[in-house]
């Protein structure tokens, strides 16, 4: 994956997973080792670890001295619920351009043979923005990309519950919170929710009360926390638990699975 230096500033976009060394894959370690200054956004104390764990990795992998950190205080945003859509995107848009102009201000400081890394939770290409933000970032200055795929929440979530999202002749459907209420219908197949602070799949229970659900948190780190049942039954302790971990850890990343039992499921259930 070495490159040569083309005269552009030189960034690698690596997936890391969801902050467990095991989730390193063999690209992503080359792309890792190329890397002069990993570029982090500091989201605040509440989200410290998010910052650690991507520490940690680079301890456990890196030679000490061959790289440096920069954090990046990442600029403020309201609560997503409390727009509608035309404002959610304003203020998305508005959270970027301040980032890009964060980023940018930092990478013209660095050398300009330095490699520059953002070490990206998860995969880049589910519900990420550094992509887009990196693009921007060349539309102003020169820069070569490199993306590496990284272990997703989705992958890590089905892999722990032993569960194929795919059904014969059934689709698979990623959406978010926001959309969930009014995309969702049986023939959707499995449906992978991502970004839902509220657990709106709350409102399909009247709707489809055979609905299953496989929900997790902190998936692939030591306080991983699973659970799966029959949405109608587990909901409400679903809602209790997530506030329950976010007051214990200061933050909380979580997705969920709703499985149409109406559709064959040969997996084996979860172990309690």
């Amino acid at each position: 994956m070495t490159r040569k230096n083309s005269g552009k500033r030189r960034i690698n976009i690596i997936g890391i997973g969801l902050g467990s060394p095991g989730h390193i894959t063999g690209d992503a370690l080359e792309a890792m080792r190329n890397v002069d200054v990993f570029i982090v956004a500091d989201k605040g104390e509440t989200k410290e670890d998010l910052v650690a764990a991507r520490r940690i990795i680079c301890d456990t992998f890196l030679e000490p001295g061959s790289y440096r950190f920069v954090t990046i205080a990442d600029p403020v945003r309201e609560p997503d619920a409390k727009r509608g859509t035309a404002d959610y995107r304003e203020s998305v848009q508005a959270w970027r351009k301040e980032r890009v102009k964060r980023y940018t201000e930092v990478i013209n400081k660095l050398h300009e043979k330095a490699v520059i890394g953002f070490l990206v939770w998860g995969d880049p290409a589910f519900y990420d923005s550094i992509i887009g933000i990196v693009k921007e970032i060349g539309a102003m200055i020169p820069v070569d990309v490199q993306v590496v795929p990284g272990i997703s929440a989705l992958q890590a979530l089905a892999a722990q519950a032993c569960l194929s999202l795919n059904r014969v002749a059934s689709p698979i459907h990623i959406t978010t919170g926001r959309r969930l209420p009014r995309e969702w219908s049986p023939e959707l197949g499995t449906v992978v929710v991502m970004l839902d602070k509220n657990l709106v799949c709350r409102e399909l229970v009247e709707k489809a009360p055979d609905l299953e659900i496989v929900w997790g948190a902190y998936i692939g780190l030591p306080h991983q926390v699973i659970r799966r049942g029959k949405l109608i039954d587990i909901i409400g302790d679903l809602a209790e638990e997530r506030a329950r971990l976010r007051a214990k850890h200061g933050w909380l990343l979580d997705t969920y699975i709703l499985i149409n039992k109406e559709l064959k499921d040969d997996s084996p259930p979860l172990e309690p």
